[in-house]
């Protein structure tokens, strides 16, 4: 960057009033643009050599001030709108990642200076713990993005996580709180470079790649609530499930077997929050409603904070959730049938699926409860966690209809599934609602059986209402459906459970 007669760099935010100004004005534009912007101006404070260290450091938390109100507002929108075209949630997903990435490589290259040494980076001393809470912050907020995505994970974001926490350990400064945004309203609350570090690897032990995109939202706000009842240690200890190497680029990892000893490595678990998230989880259990004091950032149904609760306390429990099923490694083409559409299709109820939506993965492992596959290639956006499939193995004539549980890209293209099997046998039937004049809707009957005590049920979205009971005629005899209940929702579809009562026909 050039200077003007050796004075200060030729940059519009080279006086603090003019930055504070160009900062004010942008609240007049949309947030995606503002937030393009603000990201503009991280990466040019970052690259102006002119600036003092402190004067650098306080133009970049400047910034980040500003952004906070823009990005949190995309954020929403794009975790909460119904639906979002592929153009709008890709547009979304870039603005907000983007910024976070360049915020996380903006304080990080403060702390790299400050490292470095040379003139004037004693200056930043006292501002040390607010920026490294900052960086640390963003790469977490980074890599939430992308588990959102459900990867591929850009560059070695875990590296710099630990770079970054072994920067404060190694300064002192692991403990030191700060009020991560004083000048912010609606952002309370202190920190730590400790506490941000414990959150973000808590996260990743939650297994993210098996939730929802809103699900890691809020998995993340429960996190955040917990994190000061989280354990995290220097030496392996019989209740600590997880480690992380501070001097890899590796993601956390599960105590499979102990780690060869190295001063690097820490080790850490839920430590109290176990207990406090369980109690959490019966006091909902048991009001149906979610506490007042609870911070989410919005308004959550108790059903799916009791979900995300329950898939927390597995994944933090120090024994290791054991498989209902064992699995048996195999290598086979799968035919896939996407959505309920596909899956109605196949099994004869609808003319119109386009064909040339259909699929070919490689299945890698079998259980008695689904399968792992192996995406060759993606083909639209219809595949997320959550994603009603009809499955057909190599050489087979029957359709197996199952639910995407866990998704991980590789790359851009390529990358693997867990499908859990809700029905390896299903007949279609006249679904009807119990004392309705309405005509029946073509409905699939999973796993039929008259001698079983309940039935399933894949119907399309909003069948089902509270107290609403059905029937259906199958092998002669008509079939109602009692205490019917939705047990999975979809985009697409409802998974209606209830008690089967058994009528004959009349002749």
């Amino acid at each position: 960057m050039l200077k003007l007669f050796g004075g200060k760099p030729d940059h519009p935010m080279a006086v603090l009033k003019e930055a504070k100004s160009i900062l004010h004005n942008l609240q007049n534009h949309d947030a995606v643009k503002a937030v393009e912007e603000l990201s503009h101006w991280m990466e040019s404070v970052r690259g102006v050599e002119g600036f003092k260290p402190e004067y650098r450091g306080q133009l970049l938390l400047l910034i980040d001030d500003a952004a906070q109100i823009y990005v949190r507002r995309l954020q929403r929108e794009y975790l909460l709108s119904a639906r979002l075209s592929r153009f709008q949630e890709q547009r979304l997903w870039t603005a907000i990642h983007g910024y976070w990435g360049q915020s996380a490589q903006s304080f990080t290259s403060c702390l790299e200076l400050y490292a470095g040494g040379g003139k004037g980076v004693d200056a930043l001393k006292s501002s040390l713990p607010l920026l490294t809470v900052r960086a640390l912050r963003s790469l977490a907020a980074q890599i939430k993005w992308q588990y959102i995505r459900y990867g591929p994970f850009e560059g070695t974001p875990w590296g710099r996580v630990a770079k970054v926490y072994a920067f404060a350990e190694s300064n002192k400064i692991a403990a030191a709180k700060v009020v991560v945004h004083p000048g912010v309203a609606g952002l309370p609350g202190e920190s730590s470079p400790e506490k941000e570090f414990v959150k973000v690897v808590m996260l990743a032990a939650a297994s993210p790649d098996c939730l929802l995109p809103v699900e890691i939202e809020l998995a993340e706000r429960l996190i955040a609530g917990f994190a000061d009842s989280f354990k995290l240690a220097l030496d392996q200890q019989p209740d600590i499930a997880y480690w992380i190497d501070l001097a890899t680029d590796r993601a956390p990892l599960r105590l499979a077997r102990p780690p060869q000893h190295a001063p690097t490595l820490r080790f850490f678990a839920a430590g109290d929050a176990e207990q406090e998230a369980e109690k959490l989880a019966r006091s909902i259990e048991s009001g149906h409603m979610v506490p007042a004091n609870l911070n989410l950032g919005g308004s959550y149904e108790p059903d799916m904070v009791l979900d995300v609760l329950r898939h927390l306390l597995v994944y933090w429990s120090p024994r290791f959730p054991e498989r209902r099923h064992p699995r048996h490694r195999v290598k086979s083409r799968l035919l896939v049938s996407p959505g309920y559409e596909g899956v109605m299709a196949e099994l004869g109820s609808s003319l119109d699926f386009d064909k040339s939506r259909m699929e070919s993965w490689i299945v890698e492992d079998v259980s008695a409860g689904g399968f792992g596959a192996v995406i060759p290639q993606f083909k639209g956006d219809w595949l997320k966690v959550g994603a009603l499939v009809g499955l057909q193995p190599e050489g087979g004539n029957n359709w197996v209809i199952g639910i995407i549980r866990r998704l991980v890209r590789e790359t851009a293209q390529q990358g693997n599934v867990g499908i859990q099997s809700l029905g390896r046998t299903s007949v279609l039937i006249g679904l009807k609602i119990k004392d309705s004049p309405d005509e029946p809707q073509t409905a699939l009957l999973l796993n039929p059986s008259l001698d079983a005590l309940d039935a399933q049920v894949l119907v399309q979205p909003n069948t089902h209402e509270p107290g609403r009971s059905f029937e259906f005629e199958y092998e002669g005899k008509t079939v109602m459906l009692l205490a019917a209940k939705v047990e999975e929702r979809g985009d697409d579809f409802e998974l209606i459970r209830g008690k089967q009562m058994i009528q004959e026909t009349g002749e």
